[in-house]
């Protein structure tokens, strides 16, 4: 028969694989014995145990007192029956019956083992919570261990026994993964169920961006750069409104590298990166870029930004399917009003509301092409005609880079590849960008369905099937 020594190892190996210190095993153990004995005597049986840290034996001694009339018998024994053991007990004295381990039956055994297990089990819930309690936006990697009607189950690298799901709705359609496939997502939100604590993490959420930028981003981290609010359609595209002295420059990185690798993680999802502003108007411009903004008129009273572009303008600010403009309304928490030129006119509007002051252009953040990673012969080509700036450039399509003096096939694939992986919004001016969108209504008027968006990061990048970016 297996000693007592023997079933000590065997449950502090238990303990070392469930992250428990010895003076906590010893406790399980030891409440897993006084179930026993609850088991063999009663619910309310006192006991004394003690647990030899060297070689494991138990010292287990079970009190009953010494009483006329036995009424509980768990904790009482009577004046007769003690007496049979020792004929000096008297009424009142506490009677100590010591108790051999291998005297415990096939039922004690048992209740002593589900004891231990239902306490490992709570400790394990207890640690769970409090360790993820206060790590609800927090980036968590693992793999995907399962799928089970559309959720992913995951098993976290920070802690295995953790239940964790990434639930449909929470993923980015446009992504599929297998079982064994390494995964990043944000945690979400802790949800108690009858089992313990689910860990619910997403994919899909703007914390998941925002954890990514913080990430890659290390002025983000240290607090230099700060989030002020993000505006997300999955797969899509996000707006992100950042704030600090040079914002921008921060998120984007040498060569975009920052960027560049958010918007891998997010699989080709586009992010336009906005400076924050205190004022709205100016604030809606910088969120409607790429497109440049004429004039805005703000009603405070109603949170209601009209918006005025030119007509070339309109279909790159009201976006695919309404997405730039829908997202720049979430982003500042206002409904936005779009209009052209025209139809403004038509309205009967003054126009000299089209004639906007220098304060109110557009500043964009551009940059010299001996940045980019671009051969000597490319640059001296591109400069030869004239192009030195990357703003230059960015609404170049093939042909025209194919019709510079100098430039190849490689070279213009190479300089398509760098403007897609590079558009990003930086300031007031926007440049054009590839992805001028569908045409939208002439009208153009779209409000805001949601209010503020929540705090988190975003990248942007857009290319189509083929890999060229779209006009």
């Amino acid at each position: 028969m297996v000693n007592a020594a023997q079933i000590v190892a065997a449950f502090r190996d238990v303990a070392a694989t469930k992250s428990l210190s010895d003076e906590e095993m010893t406790d399980l153990v030891k409440d897993g014995i006084l179930a026993g004995l609850a088991r063999i005597y009663g619910v309310t049986v006192q006991a004394e145990i003690e647990i030899d840290e060297d070689t494991g034996e138990f010292d287990i001694v079970v009190l009953r007192r010494v009483v006329e009339e036995v009424e509980d018998p768990a904790t009482e024994i009577s004046l007769e029956e003690a007496r049979w053991d020792d004929d000096t007990y008297e009424v009142g004295d506490v009677m100590e019956i010591p108790v051999a381990f291998a005297e415990f039956g096939r039922n004690a055994v048992m209740a002593v083992k589900q004891r231990i297990v239902q306490r490992v089990r709570e400790n394990e819930r207890d640690r769970i919570r409090d360790e993820f309690a206060d790590q609800v936006g927090e980036l968590l990697s693992g793999e995907v261990q399962q799928i089970e009607r559309g959720k992913l189950v995951l098993m976290l690298n920070r802690s295995r026994d953790a239940e964790a799901i990434i639930p449909w709705k929470d993923q980015n359609p446009r992504e599929r993964f297998r079982q064994g496939d390494p995964i990043r997502a944000v945690l979400k939100k802790v949800e108690e169920t009858p089992k313990g604590p689910r860990l619910i993490l997403s994919r899909a959420d703007p914390l998941f961006v925002a954890a990514l930028f913080k990430l890659e981003v290390p002025e983000i981290y240290q607090g230099i750069v700060e989030i002020r609010e993000i505006a997300r359609e999955v797969g899509g595209r996000t707006k992100i409104a950042v704030y600090s002295l040079d914002p921008v420059g921060a998120c984007v990185g040498l060569k975009g590298s920052r960027v560049q690798a958010v918007v891998s993680e997010l699989g080709g999802e586009r992010i336009d990166i906005v400076p924050w502003h205190p004022d709205t108007e100016v604030f809606a411009r910088r969120a409607l870029a790429p497109a440049r903004v004429s004039k805005v008129v703000s009603d405070a009273e109603r949170q209601v930004i009209t918006a005025i572009v030119d007509e070339d303008q309109l279909s790159l600010a009201i976006g695919r399917n309404g997405q730039n403009v829908r997202l720049a309304s979430q982003l500042i928490g206002w409904q936005i009003d779009l209009y052209g030129s025209r139809e403004w006119l038509e309205r009967g509007a003054d126009l000299s509301l089209f004639s906007s002051s220098p304060e109110e252009q557009y500043e964009t953040a551009d940059f010299p092409l001996a940045e980019l990673d671009l051969t000597a012969g490319t640059l001296a080509a591109l400069s030869a005609a004239g192009y030195d700036t990357f703003l230059q450039i960015i609404d170049l399509e093939r042909r025209d880079f194919l019709g510079i003096a100098g430039l190849g096939e490689e070279d213009a694939d190479r300089l398509l590849q760098l403007i897609d992986e590079l558009t990003v919004v930086e300031g007031e001016q926007a440049s054009g960008e590839p992805d001028s969108g569908d045409e939208g209504d002439e009208t153009g008027s779209e409000g805001a369905e949601d209010g503020p968006a929540e705090e988190a990061t975003a990248v942007a990048v857009e290319s189509d099937e083929n890999g060229e970016p779209e006009a």
